[in-house]
């Protein structure tokens, strides 16, 4: 169910029978020569519209722009700041338990969100009004995008290929899978940024010229659809489990 082609009476009928959301979270930001700046938040919105279609649970509008200054350097990346990030989502998040909600999944899938969604869930908790969790695609099955790619890539790379080809073939750039490898490294290792331990690398642009890594050519739709199928199966089941736990075991403990 997504909560904006709903009246508000048939939503009514939700909240008095459920209480969690789905909130869905990217980026709109570079990912290299071949795929959309859009692709992290559109990832987000089908997984989130496949979990909610398949669970019934509600799902909100999606926040496309989050934090990314990180890749500043390559044109038409958007971003906000990181306190003001959490100040919105926080806010966002809140007034949903207006009506009702006491538990959240951040349907997220940008990584520079990762930290801030987590503060974000530890606000509402220790304020005993919501319990907010984030869930990263990706790291719902990595032993399926490591078997699937040799060089998957952090970023822009061969998973979020094969995804966006599942997805939305029409604005993956097939002519420039190649350009974005080559013009690419294989992964951070590569890049050379780590010194005796500490990441020197601040941007993408100090890693990568073209802003991706990894061998998006070893991307395909079939790939994609394997792993949304296997990530949306996570998600339901990451959904229900968090409303069969009664609120009282999400918040948190007392002090010992």
């Amino acid at each position: 169910m997504y909560i904006a082609d709903e009246t508000w009476p048939e939503l009514g009928d939700y909240f008095d029978d459920e209480s969690l959301a789905l909130v869905p979270l990217g980026s709109t930001e570079q990912h290299g020569p071949h795929l959309p700046l859009a692709t992290d938040h559109l990832i987000a919105e089908a997984l989130a519209s496949e979990a909610a279609e398949r669970t019934g649970y509600l799902r909100t509008p999606t926040i496309n722009v989050g934090v990314s200054p990180h890749h500043r350097q390559f044109n038409g990346t958007m971003w906000v700041d990181a306190p003001e990030f959490r100040d919105y989502v926080e806010s966002f998040t809140r007034n949903l338990t207006y009506h009702g909600i006491d538990r959240v999944v951040y349907v997220n899938a940008h990584g520079g969100n990762v930290d801030h969604l987590r503060e974000v869930g530890r606000r509402l908790r220790d304020a005993e009004e919501l319990y907010a969790v984030e869930w990263m695609w990706d790291e719902s099955i990595p032993e399926l995008v490591d078997d699937l790619f040799e060089q998957n890539g952090p970023h822009g790379g061969p998973k979020e290929t094969a995804m966006i080809q599942h997805l939305r073939p029409e604005l993956v750039r097939e002519d420039r899978l190649a350009d974005a490898r080559d013009g690419g490294v294989p992964d951070v290792e590569a890049a050379d940024t780590v010194k005796h331990g500490a990441r020197t690398f601040y941007d993408a642009a100090d890693n990568t010229g073209n802003g991706v890594l990894g061998d998006q050519t070893d991307a395909t739709a079939e790939k994609g659809a394997e792993l949304f199928e296997a990530a949306s199966e996570q998600l339901c089941r990451l959904c229900e489990w968090l409303d069969d736990q009664p609120f009282e075991d999400l918040l948190p403990e007392e002090h010992v």
